[in-house]
């Protein structure tokens, strides 16, 4: 079987004009496909120089298969069918590995053609290290090494040379904002020029985005039977959903730049980013903390399983359409449109989502994923969202730690731990009541930042679900909020 690579598998190549901080999985599956994309659809017509931005050598390098690796999106499409489609990525030009080939890394900046830099360099990437320095070979953090490349552009070039459409894709707040702020810094640290620092604001362009699809990477039990289905061997496939969003906070005419009237990718530029973080959060986040502890205790291992069964299902749909999506800022219709995409990737039959991964730190993740919306609901309307806090009635019956005699792995922080392996041992020894446990969760003011016990009628509410799940089950304790 003969292995990819532009010998065996010749095809159109592109000169390079995006710079990609990043080898990983996720953009390979996520911006170089759809730059492949654009390619071959518009007169997009650029390639992409991959810089490796940490000292590693695994996985090895792109330049084993001349930049080429195939990707396989496998999901649910907009109309609920099942599908597989495998292309080959032909957008990667070359990998460098700034390690050891610093000065090429240079030289990418030497080029007028190349305008755009993406990067995924973690979430820790866009941070500020106190030793770096100018002459470092390469520095050590990602914003450091930017500025350095953005220098060398500006002293080669000069004060007109072209600058930059910069696009990180680190999953923190305001990525651009923050990635900018580092670089110039680094520029006031380094003592660069003020022509310079004048170039880099008039001419350089960061933008804030958020990405949206998960990546499988590859598959490592299915590889052997997905190179026989391919005909050739690839020792970077990459899987990933169908679904997938791009929303970058930046100026309009990046539209253009992107041909987004030529070729309708799932991409959006828009004044501010933040309610699309919100949605994203409150909805696809939100609704997976609150299947989770209710899933799990109902006897489900997997979101697919949970899917599949009609009262899960019907639990999550309502909590989203009914109690989530009434106290978002966006046009209604786009966040049902976004709810309904959500669904669809949980049904997703080529993921394997275990419940329990997602469990991990549960606590922390009611609080930032669907209190916002408790509380907001409750201002609104003036009563409480019954399944949300039925979520988090589940999620105090999670943290017994047993599902039907078996010990729940529970992992999450100390004190939540040891505050509720205290809390139920006094309830099941009757040495306190249900009520007062309820009030000892929701009165922890330094998790909650606020103190939840003021919430009206909701200590009740909470402690009645509660006692419904331990007395009835949580199959028949969920039956009056799983109707859609």
């Amino acid at each position: 079987m003969q292995t990819l690579n532009r010998t065996n598998f010749p095809g159109p190549q592109y000169p390079t004009r995006i710079i990609q901080f990043g080898e990983g999985n996720f953009l390979r599956a996520f911006i170089d496909w759809q730059i492949d994309l654009l390619n071959e659809k518009t007169d997009f017509n650029s390639g992409i120089a991959i810089v490796r931005p940490i000292n590693s050598e695994f996985p090895p390098s792109l330049n084993t298969q001349d930049g080429l690796y195939t990707a396989v999106i496998r999901g649910l499409d907009e109309q609920g069918n099942t599908v597989k489609q495998s292309r080959i990525i032909r957008s990667v030009n070359e990998e460098i590995n700034i390690y050891h080939q610093f000065d090429e890394y240079l030289k990418l900046a030497h080029n007028p053609d190349i305008t755009m830099i993406f990067s995924n360099t973690t979430e820790a990437g866009i941070s500020y290290h106190e030793n770096d320095r100018f002459d470092d070979r390469p520095p050590v953090s990602y914003p450091a090494k930017l500025t350095r490349l953005l220098y060398e552009r500006f002293d080669v070039l000069g004060k007109n040379a072209p600058g930059f459409i910069i696009l990180p894709c680190e999953l923190i707040d305001y990525n651009g904002e923050q990635l900018k702020t580092l670089v110039l810094r680094y520029a006031k640290e380094w003592e660069l020029s003020q022509a310079f620092l004048d170039w880099l604001e008039a001419k350089n362009t960061f933008c804030s985005t958020l990405v949206d699809r998960i990546v499988t990477g590859y598959p490592r039990a299915e590889a052997e039977m997905l190179e026989t289905e391919l005909g050739y061997r690839d020792a970077f496939l990459d899987t990933a959903e169908y679904f997938y969003l791009f929303v970058i906070q930046g100026p309009q005419w990046l539209r253009d730049v992107f041909y987004l009237e030529q070729m309708k990718l799932n991409i959006l530029v828009v004044d501010d980013i933040k309610p699309y973080k919100e949605r994203k959060v409150a909805i696809l986040n939100g609704a997976h903390t609150a299947l989770v502890p209710v899933a799990y205790l109902s006897g489900v291992d997997t979101v697919g399983e949970a899917m599949q069964d009609e009262q899960l299902c019907g639990f999550v749909k309502s909590a989203v359409e009914k109690e989530i999506i009434p106290v978002l800022s966006l046009p209604e219709s786009e966040l049902h449109q976004f709810a309904q995409a959500v669904i669809q990737r949980f049904q997703n039959p080529f993921i394997q989502h275990q419940l329990l991964s997602i469990a991990l730190n549960s606590m922390t993740k009611y609080r930032t994923r669907i209190l916002p919306q408790l509380l907001a609901y409750q201002a609104k309307y003036h009563h409480l969202p019954v399944r949300l806090t039925f979520a988090l009635a589940a999620l105090i019956a999670f943290y017994r730690g047993q599902r039907q005699g078996q010990v729940i792995p529970l992992q999450d922080d100390r004190f939540w731990l040891e505050h509720f392996q205290t809390g139920w041992r006094l309830v099941e020894a009757g040495e306190t009541s249900l009520y007062q446990f309820v009030v000892s969760v929701l009165s922890q003011t330094q998790h909650w930042e606020t103190n939840l016990v003021e919430i009206p009628q909701l200590v009740d509410t909470v402690t009645e679900q509660l006692q419904a799940i331990l007395e009835k089950g949580m199959r028949e304790a969920l039956l009056s909020y799983a109707e859609e």
